[in-house]
């Protein structure tokens, strides 16, 4: 016998257990939003399985089926117990588009993934969607109802990187950098991101100094071409143009510039190749000292066409520099070395780190500070800009998306940037399909962590599919939604302004903060209702 289960997006379907959660039918959204729903279903024995969707708009509707990956590593040893699972095991995980019918196991729980898309067809009022599900003679289906608000979430204010490392695209399709293959999948990539929210991209003037273990090297995806001459520099940007071309193309507002120092450190210089003599050769790297006069001549060199360069292409609002990734306190005075290069050379310009050392900004040797969100209390109220960041050890009460994290720690984020009015989202691993360090590439399909060194979900949240297209996780769907909440809060605080926002957002519970919200989907869920309801009230009147 079949058995079916309509689920919100926010539950994660194990094969092995049966959703607990209670069945969901009906929300509402606004006319451009993006609606994410599951169908979970077993069936008592092993069967083809069939699903039909019919309802006005369904050519507007991906239907994914919801296949689970394998995690060695779920969890931090620190993480706190707002966790689905902590030993290893299989997790819901990877969205595969649905063509056609597949097969199911006896027994096991499974899940189909609905993607209502943006459409015209989509009119305001109440909209059916009928989900058929068929297992040999078996039909079951499942009727949600959509009420579709006639009005429009705002474009996105936030800026939001997620790292984009070009050279795990290239590692793993065994792509020349700079070919034509690889322009094509850096694009690829570039459009999914760009369709969950990325409008913020790291832009690998030179090889990025990122997890990159001392003494070794990632391979080289420099854009900026380096040609040495009787000691002068002359620089080519070419690779630049072709890279600013494809970001304007896909929907790209921002350049965050790969960082001019190393990591955890600042205290050598990234991989820089030159042609010197006709012959290409790595003039700066770990044997480089950061503060030295040859390569703060380099920089100096650079800057002076680089900044030309910049106005010319309109990119001076638009353009973030780096120093280096995560300094800490014990490294401050040669973080102080690096960050004076960067403001005697580009001062003009935005320059960000993420840090959590509230003493760094205190000292003016950040500019605009990216602090973690399990510390960022001491900066909220005192930075202008806010953003904030997370990685693999925020994992105590504040949001993250790991495999093991339940969905609505994913998404919750949405709320707690609107409420604290952040300008900015980082985070470091959108295809990071590396070890740690760099040492070695991995199968994010099979080795999930990182080589055992972050929990599963950390490093990525897309894997590389056939033919230099993205596959898509259910983590990055969720985390879109986490965007579209926020722009939901916007809309209403034009419409009733912030303080009557805040009382619908934080109706019947404790003030949210980073890391106090309250831990349920159905929350979640009915706190968003709340704002549609409001938004269409407001309209009304």
């Amino acid at each position: 016998m079949l058995k079916i289960i309509p689920l919100s997006s926010l539950i994660k379907v194990f094969s092995d257990e049966e959703p607990t959660a209670q069945p969901f039918t009906k929300l509402s959204c606004l006319s451009n939003e993006r609606v994410q729903l599951q169908v979970a279903f077993c069936n008592d024995s092993d069967c083809e399985v069939n699903v039909k969707v019919d309802c006005k708009f369904k050519d507007c509707i991906n239907v994914y089926y919801v296949e689970e990956i394998y995690s060695k590593n779920p969890v931090h040893a620190l993480q706190d117990n707002y966790t689905l699972r902590k030993k290893s095991g299989y997790f819901p995980e990877l969205l595969r588009l649905l063509e056609g019918c597949f097969n199911a196991k006896a027994n096991k729980w499974n899940s189909i993934w609905l993607e209502v898309v943006p459409n015209p067809t989509l009119v305001a009022g109440e909209q059916k969607i009928n989900v058929a599900l068929t297992c040999g003679e078996d039909v079951q289906t499942i009727d949600f109802t959509l009420d579709v608000i006639d009005a429009q979430l705002p474009a996105q204010t936030l800026i939001n990187t997620n790292w984009f490392h070009t050279d795990c695209i290239a590692t793993h399709y065994n792509v020349e950098v700079f070919s034509d293959k690889y322009w094509e999948y850096v694009k690829n990539f570039l459009k999914v991101a760009v369709d969950h929210g990325m409008n913020m991209v790291l832009t690998p003037l030179f090889t990025p100094p990122l997890d990159t273990k001392v003494g070794g090297e990632r391979p080289t995806v420099q854009l900026v071409g380096v040609k040495v001459t009787s000691g002068e520099y002359k620089f080519d940007f070419t690779n630049l143009d072709k890279w600013i071309a494809i970001c304007d193309e896909v929907g790209i507002k921002y350049l965050e510039l790969s960082h001019f120092f190393t990591q955890w450190g600042a205290k050598k210089c990234p991989k820089i190749i030159a042609e010197v003599d006709g012959v290409q050769k790595r003039i700066f790297g770990w044997d480089t000292k950061a503060s030295g006069k040859a390569y703060r001549s380099f920089l100096t060199a650079f800057a002076e066409v680089f900044k030309p360069y910049l106005k010319e292409k309109g990119l001076e609002d638009k353009v973030y520099f780096h120093v280096s990734d995560e300094p800490f306190a014990a490294i401050a005075r040669h973080y102080r070395k690096a960050s004076n290069i960067v403001n005697e050379l580009f001062g003009e310009y935005k320059i960000m780190d993420a840090l959590s050392n509230y003493k760094f900004y205190k000292k003016g040797l950040v500019k605009l500070p990216v602090p973690a969100n399990d510390h960022i209390e001491l900066f909220i109220g005192n930075v202008s800009d806010l953003w904030t960041y997370y990685c693999c050890v925020q994992v105590k009460g504040v949001s993250n998306k790991f495999f093991s994290m339940p969905s609505q720690r994913n998404r919750v984020l949405g709320y707690q940037m609107y409420k604290f009015n952040v300008k900015g989202f980082l985070h470091w691993g959108y295809n990071f399909w590396y070890k740690q360090f760099s040492t070695g590439p991995v199968d994010p399909f099979t080795e999930t962590d990182a080589g055992g060194s972050f929990p599963s979900g950390d490093s990525f949240v897309v894997y590389p599919g056939d033919n230099g297209t993205p596959l898509i996780s259910l983590r990055l769907k969720v985390f879109y939604d986490a965007f579209q909440d926020m722009r939901a809060l916007q809309l209403l605080e034009s419409l009733i302004g912030k303080e009557k926002t805040m009382q619908i957002l934080e109706d019947g519970i404790e003030p949210i903060t980073f890391a106090q919200y309250p831990h349920c989907d159905d929350w979640q869920l009915a706190t968003r209702e709340k704002i549609n309801a409001a938004i269409k009230q407001a309209i009304a009147e």
